[in-house]
């Protein structure tokens, strides 16, 4: 029978990736139980009718997530009343719709976000008739009929038939390439269109648009978000948090056309999409190139088989308090498709609630009411934490309190009236969204934590649990809820943990649902885990994964690497046993950077397993042009250079021309189109500011010139940038070097700082110009220019061995010790040597990505010219 179940399961997968709609059936009917006796396991005893009377007939047209999990509650509390029946129209079993991002994105497998696999449909007793869709519902005869001709007779109906993508009715909707984002097999379609062609163009700035985009750029794809308003997300977020998460999507390498509509879509000879038509905001027409489009606009409720059968549908399938159709009360709706007190609700936490209720009533218990749901919204978009509810953009009496830290990508923006919270939004540090949320759910006077109310719930309880440094898991009441998507409370959670013995986020899933939908309680329920679960949990080895992936930290990936002599990021996959087989955005650059500075010459780098400015080999800017730094050895150039630059200024109509802070000249405003022959007119080599690599070696002009310059330090300046500049790291490094302690270079917040003094020099390492400036840290005193290029070679070697992906140098030497770096370098002449020696082994021969294109893997495609 296993056999026979495996080749069928096949066949309906098989029919249903060739059409949507069409398909084999999986069946496991009560019937059919002579057939099954040999290798199923006898039904459990509570689910035998005690009665002899036949069970009455349930069927649900629809698969879905608040669907099934309608049965699931019913299925809790009368196993044995109904013959269940269900009909889904794709070849796939209940699947975690919210999960298809990180599926897209290779996170993910499709196996990893089922939530009902086929074997739960065979233990409780249900016909799952896959890859089939219902075409009539005959409420006279209470049957329903599919497309292949299966009936199926029902005592009650539930129709679960969630909503449909909205197509906007342009020109050229109906060319290849054109798909919209809204299951399995839309995302099958986006994955192998992304191996196969280059431009994206995703229609839609919502949830679903920037999951789709983030995806797809992910897989090697240039995309274009079009949205047409100025502010992504708009029904989520204010314009504040819409544009941190607008600057913060293109850093990553999205494009953005905002405040544009698209006019139509233009096909090729072959018939395939090859470009977007958009009217921008001055009304101007503009073609963007696209090899895909994916529509993620909206969605509708799908009420076309209800509205065929006579229901009432009024934006969604009318339904009363009890989830039956106002209609006919033997035939229920739940989900996206029904429509409660003139609202359809797209969020799960509702959806859930709704199944719930509609269990009770299906279960004849007779109780229970929805009434609606109170919505917020904590959603995790790509990476990027975001919280709203209630009037988060304020208005006509109403306060704001708002606190902004852009470089740190907070803000948070809490709407207050009549002295009650009406509204949050908050943007990058979401952990108090929850607490804000039951605060305006239950209407509470908030004058006396007014002062307090913007540092969360640990900062109102101050002088209670908040002083003394207790988790935000730890201050929460048990009857807070922590996964509001399924309604679980800190306190059933804990219970689970302690009465089941829980020990791990599966665990904790599988027995309270909790974290298993949208995952953005994740890491609160993560914090319940390890305080209820004890001292075992807290005896654990205190590491950081690299990511979701893998329970492996950096130095256990670097170190496996290194044992192993492990050359491709699949190798280090399958060596450490990788969840998921190809990796994800956050592991696969720092595997590849991993690989070719410990194996240089032998492991080779993979282009697509970097940011999207190194991919392009520019700094991409806020309007999608980029910046262009040509390298000036320490600083110096000469009027040859400047003519060449000045002319390419003029020929590519570059808008402007600034010096850098490293004393470089950068071009801002470079289309991406001109910038191979931007590169080639100038004919100077990358100051590869874009890079995880060395960025420049800033001077003083020394003793060559300054009346108080000690040493040459424009020469030693040169000498170190000439040794050094293709060298990549674990993240970007700066140089400089002065002539006099006078430090007109500001060399003392360097990762490496040079300062000549009357006997030589003096070296200073790990210091820091950034957010927070960190003064470098004394290494040595030296005589000679080549014994600086040894000591700051071995050192930054050093650094590119040990220090972990996106360390930079001064994180690096305060996790290792100071005294470990000058034990390796200092103290032990012999490994100086061969440091520096490695080094230089693995610069020999790096090529410069903007003349030696081949050898650096430049994918020249990228730079095609854009029509506009």
């Amino acid at each position: 029978m296993k056999k026979n179940l495996d080749s069928t399961v096949e066949r309906a997968r098989g029919a249903g990736e060739a059409g949507r709609g069409q398909g084999a059936t999986t069946q496991w009917a009560l019937a059919h139980k002579e057939e099954q006796r040999g290798t199923r396991p006898e039904a459990p005893a509570q689910r035998v009718c005690s009665t002899a009377e036949p069970r009455l007939k349930l069927v649900m047209v629809g698969n879905g997530m608040a669907g099934v999990r309608t049965l699931e509650e019913l299925l809790k509390i009368a196993p044995d009343l109904y013959e269940i029946t269900v009909f889904g129209a794709e070849p796939h079993p209940n699947y975690n719709r919210i999960l298809l991002s990180p599926v897209l994105a290779g996170e993910q497998t499709i196996d990893e976000i089922i939530l009902n696999p086929l074997s739960w449909y065979e233990e409780n007793g249900i016909t799952l008739h896959l890859g089939k869709t219902v075409t009539e519902i005959d409420r006279v005869r209470r049957r329903v009929v599919a497309a292949d001709g299966t009936v199926a007779e029902y005592d009650r109906l539930l129709i679960a038939t969630g909503s449909n993508p909205f197509i906007l009715p342009v020109p050229g909707k109906e060319l290849e390439g054109v798909i919209a984002y809204r299951d399995i097999a839309d995302t099958n379609a986006m994955i192998d269109a992304a191996a196969k062609y280059k431009h994206a163009v995703v229609i839609g700035g919502g949830l679903l648009g920037l999951e789709a985009a983030n995806g797809l750029m992910l897989r090697g794809m240039q995309v274009t978000v079009v949205h047409l308003t100025d502010t992504l997300m708009e029904r989520q977020l204010d314009s504040v948090a819409g544009d941190l998460l607008r600057k913060s999507l293109i850093d990553r390498g999205l494009d953005f056309r905002l405040g544009a509509q698209t006019q139509g879509l233009l096909g090729n000879e072959a018939g395939r999409v090859r470009a977007a038509q958009l009217k921008d905001k001055d009304g101007q027409l503009i073609e963007v190139p696209a090899d895909l489009v994916v529509m993620a606009a909206g969605i509708r409720p799908n009420t076309a088989l209800a509205e065929k059968a006579g229901l009432l549908c009024n934006r969604g399938i009318v339904v009363t308090d009890t989830m039956q159709t106002v209609t006919d009360p033997r035939v229920y709706s739940v989900g996206e498709c029904a429509a409660h007190r003139g609202i359809a609700y797209g969020l799960v936490a509702p959806l859930f609630e709704q199944g719930k209720v509609c269990a009770t009533h299906l279960a004849q218990f007779g109780i229970g009411r929805y009434l609606g749901s109170s919505v917020s919204t904590k959603l995790k978009v790509t990476g990027i934490d975001l919280f709203s509810a209630g009037n988060f953009t304020g208005g006509a009496g109403t306060e704001e309190i708002v606190m902004s830290d852009p470089f740190a990508g907070v803000y948070k923006k809490l709407v207050i009236q009549n002295d009650q919270l009406v509204g949050a939004c908050l943007y990058g540090d979401t952990v108090d969204g929850g607490w804000y949320f039951k605060l305006l759910r239950e209407g509470r006077k908030i004058a006396d934590i007014r002062d307090k109310l913007m540092f969360g719930e640990a900062g109102a309880n101050i002088g209670d649990v908040g002083h003394q440094g207790v988790s935000r898991a730890a201050a929460m009441a048990d009857t807070d809820e922590v996964c509001g998507c399924n309604g679980v409370s800190k306190g059933t959670i804990c219970k689970a943990i302690r009465d089941k013995g829980l020990f791990t986020l599966d665990e904790v899933r599988k027995h309270t649902k909790a974290s298993a939908s949208c995952g953005s309680c994740t890491g609160l329920v993560e914090q319940l885990i390890m305080f209820t679960a004890g001292g075992d949990y807290s005896a654990t080895p205190k590491k950081k994964a690299i990511c979701a992936c893998t329970e492996a930290s950096h130095q256990d990936t670097r170190d496996a690497i290194k044992a192993g002599h492990l050359l491709t990021a699949s190798e280090v996959f399958r060596a450490l046993d990788w969840r998921t087989p190809d990796g994800c955005a956050s592991c696969r650059p720092a595997i590849n950077y991993y690989l070719i500075s410990t194996w240089p010459k032998e492991a080779v780098d993979d282009p697509q397993s970097r940011f999207i400015n190194e991919r392009s080999h520019a700094n991409i800017q806020k309007d999608g042009r980029y910046s262009v730094i040509p390298r000036m050895w320490g600083g110096e150039t000469s009027a040859d250079e400047l003519r060449r630059i000045a002319d390419a200024v003029d020929k590519y109509q570059i808008p402007t021309v600034k010096v850098t802070g490293g004393q470089r000249i950068d071009l801002l405003g470079v289309k991406k189109e001109d910038l191979v022959n931007v590169w080639k007119d100038i004919g100077m080599p990358s100051g590869h500011a874009y890079a995880k690599a060395l960025r420049t070696v800033k001077t003083c002009v020394g003793s060559e010139w300054c009346r108080f310059g000690t040493q040459d330090s424009t020469q030693m300046g040169k000498d170190l940038e000439r040794a050094l500049w293709r060298m990549y790291a674990p993240h970007k490094v700066k140089i400089a070097v002065s002539g006099c302690p006078r430090n007109c270079a500001e060399a003392g917040i360097k990762d490496v700082g040079v300062i000549g003094v009357d006997s030589g020099w003096e070296i200073y390492v790990a210091g820091n110009g950034g957010i927070k400036t960190e003064v470098a840290e004394f290494f040595c005193k030296l005589k000679t220019p080549e014994e600086v290029l040894e000591y700051s070679g071995a050192f930054l070697q050093l650094y590119r061995l040990e220090g972990w992906y996106l360390e930079r140098t001064v994180h690096y030497v305060a996790r290792v010790g100071l005294d470990h770096v000058k034990k390796k370098i200092l103290d032990d002449a012999d490994n100086r040597k061969a440091l520096w020696a490695q080094l230089q082994f693995s610069l020999d021969g790096e090529p410069d990505p903007w003349f030696d294109f081949n050898d650096a893997h430049v994918d020249l495609r990228q730079f095609e010219k854009v029509a506009v």
